[in-house]
This record gives structure tokens, sequence and C-alpha cells, in this order.
């Protein structure tokens, strides 16, 4: 049985799929399904590391992304598109799989296009509350449509579409308490702001935080992942804030931490500050956390803002939009929630209530039924 994931070069698309992966290869260990075959294709593989771990085969395809905005690069990039779906075409058909499995975004498109050209069947999910192109496109001849947002179903035909969730890795679901403070540095009895802005980071809520850590460390520990790009900008301001402070040991800077050390963050915090991508929130809801969300202001079809406001809807999150976002105004909030051991409750059992722990597993079973209805 031979599975092709397609998906664009994030961490927001790439984790899900791992996911789905790991869901797909314990399945069929546990019910003595024939080997399956595992195979990505993207413009970039994001972590050759992850997927060589699982024994899946990365295949490059190049893509052109259609901009929004007038742009000269809409020419060019309409040329590697078209470059791009001979190759899948072709790749394809020379190595057919059973079910294409689609997260969307531009860098899917020639797959999707080759999944309809040559008829295969194909199961597209959408992490964000309103869809992109490439799903919206795809979902008129896909055999199957998860959803992470029930306000996502009027975009999609409702006899073939689910709400699944976001697939989340199964380890957030557990997050690492023990041994986490000592891993981390961390102090007793002092409560933990784990702050982080995507796979990426994120420079303004890196400045934001920044401003006001000097105070904040006077009551709470932060553990901040600022990004690899930003980390040398981040350690000179924290050099030069820190450098007479006798609480700077409660501050904990790290680049990027692996999927171990965001666990213990995890399990270690008591409040996290994070973007709003879809995969942030399905994470920190498995880790049943009380979060601080401040959505990106220009994401595509405005979906960070419409992910924050759905999830806070539960009461499991509060929202800051970036326009109205300051160090005084995050500080407050930080204080309000950190000062209130029942409203932190009320949060972290929202957010479980909210996480989907079967996910992955609801999308790898459709996939292999596809599989085994079309073999």
């Amino acid at each position: 049985m031979k599975i092709l994931f397609a998906g664009g070069g994030t961490g927001g698309h790439f984790y899900p799929i791992i996911a789905v992966a790991d869901a797909l290869n314990l399945i069929a260990d546990q019910e003595k399904i024939a080997k399956i075959d595992l195979v990505m294709m993207s413009e970039f593989p994001y972590d050759r590391n992850i997927l060589s771990q699982r024994g899946i085969r990365f295949k490059k395809i190049s893509s052109g992304k259609l901009r929004r905005y007038f742009s000269l690069l809409n020419i060019t990039d309409g040329f590697k598109t078209i470059y791009g779906i001979t190759k899948a075409l072709w790749s394809i058909y020379l190595d057919f799989p059973d079910v294409i499995f689609s997260k969307g975004g531009y860098s899917s498109f020639p797959v999707v296009f080759a999944a309809r050209f040559l008829g295969i069947p194909l199961v597209i999910h959408e992490s964000d509350i309103v869809p992109g192109k490439v799903n919206l496109w795809a979902s008129k001849f896909a055999q199957r449509i998860a959803i992470s947002f029930p306000e996502t179903i009027k975009y999609f035909p409702s006899e073939k579409t689910a709400l699944a969730g976001n697939p989340a890795r199964k380890q957030f679901f557990l997050p690492t308490k023990v041994g986490a403070k000592e891993f981390l540095n961390l102090e007793d009895g002092v409560p933990i702001i784990f702050v982080i802005g995507g796979s990426q980071g994120a420079k303004i809520i890196n400045d934001n935080i920044l401003d006001i850590a000097p105070e904040l460390v006077k009551k709470y520990q932060i553990i901040h992942q600022c990004g690899k790009n930003n980390l040398k900008e981040v350690e000179g301001r924290v050099s030069l804030q820190f450098e007479n402070s006798q609480y700077k040991t409660r501050y904990h800077l790290f680049s990027y931490l692996d999927l171990s050390a965001i666990r213990m963050a995890f399990g270690a915090a008591d409040l996290v500050v994070s973007r709003a991508g879809s995969g942030s929130i399905f994470e920190i809801a498995a880790s049943g956390l009380p979060s601080i969300l401040i959505p990106l202001d220009n994401s595509a079809q405005d979906h960070q803002r419409k992910n924050a406001y759905s999830y806070a809807a539960t009461g499991a999150a509060d929202v800051i939009e970036q326009r109205n976002l300051s160090p005084h105004l995050l500080q407050s909030e930080i204080d309000r929630l950190l000062n209130d051991k029942k409203i932190l409750e009320k949060m972290g059992a929202a957010a479980k209530k909210f996480a989907k722990p079967d996910a992955a597993e609801k999308i790898a079973r459709e996939i292999i039924t596809l599989a085994l209805e079309h073999a």
C-alpha cells in the first residue's frame, strides 16, 4: 500500500502529515496490514531527519505561488508551476500511489492536479477555518475532506466532509512533567510562561515580551522560543536588559525546541503565549494549557485571527490582536490570568475538551479504507 503526502513546506503542514504517517504505521502494525510505503512530495522537505526516521521517501517538486497582488514573480512562478505539474504527472505515474493525502498550500497544487488527471483517490485536510485556494479547488473531486474547525463545513460539500480536528503528534497529549524543571533549569514554586511564536518565531512577540521581561521575571519564569533567525538579535537585547538583574536566571532563551524539549516546556508551563496557527492551537489544546493568542495580522484569508477567536470562544484562550498588542497590555493580561487559579483551571479544562486526540487516527483510517477500496 503506497500513500503519497503533499503539502507546503511549513511546520503547520509538515507536522500534521507526520502525525498521520505515525498513525498509518501504527494501524498497519496493529492490524497486520501489508507494509505501507510512505512518500512525501513537496518543494522542501522541512525536516529530512524526521522523514528519514519514519522511512518516508522525499521527492522534490517545484511549484509557483499565486500572489494576491501584482508581482512579476507571478509570471516566473507560473512557469515553475507548469514544470512542477509536468514533473508530478510523470513521477506519480511511474510510482503510482493508492491514495494521496494533501494538506493544501501552493506547493501541493501539482500533486493534487496529478491526482485528478490520473484518477487517484484524494483525501484533503484543512487546518484553518477559511480554506486556502488549493483545498477549495481540490474539494470538488476529493473523495474525503477533513476539517479542523466546525465553521469550515460551510465551504465544502457536507456529504464527504468530517470534523476531525488538526492532527497533533500523540506526544503532545502526554507533556513531560518529570525532569522538565531540571532539564530547563527552572525554580520550584515560581509560575512559568512559555512564549512561542510558531516554528519560525515571531519578531513582534519577541519584542513585546522582551520589553516586559525584566518586570515579569520578578514574579514569573519565562521559557522563550524566539526562532532560529531571531536568536542573535534577541541575545543582544537580553544581555543588556538582564546585565544587573538578580532574576536573570528566570529567563530561558531558546532558538528552537525539539519535540522532547517542547514537551518538557508544555509540561512545566502554567500559561502559553503564542501565535494562532492551527497547528499551534491544537498542540496547546493537546497539552491542556491556558493561552494568550496573538494572531498574525496578514495571514492568508485572515485565518489566524479567525482560528484564534473560534478557539477563544470555547473558553480556552484569550486573544490580543497584533494591531492592539503593546508591552503594557500583554503584561496586564499575563498578570490577570496567572493571579487567578480558577480562571487558569477553567481555561485548561476547556483546552482539553477542544483537543482531538484521535484526529490523526481518524484520517489514517479513511486513507486506508480508500486504499483498500481502490486496490
